[in-house]
């Protein structure tokens, strides 16, 4: 875990990090519904390191992931 936020989420919605290091959401595509709206959720001041994958985890927490790259 890279930073603790205990986030809700809420059914519908796509988490991510942002480029600004805070966790962002927008609503996701549902049959004709659109998508889209992005939104600033948390604050977590996260510094991306190159060579990691970043995801918003099952608990709200901000958690990473090594690369593999190449086959």
């Amino acid at each position: 875990m890279v930073a603790e936020t205990d986030l809700e989420k809420e059914s519908g919605y796509l988490y991510y990090l942002g480029k600004d290091g805070n966790i962002w959401r927008t609503r996701m595509a549902r049959g004709t519904v659109p998508g889209g709206g992005a939104e600033k959720v948390a604050d977590a001041g996260v510094t991306r390191e190159r060579g990691w994958l970043y995801y918003i985890d099952k608990q709200g927490n901000v958690s990473r992931t090594l690369l593999k790259r190449g086959g």
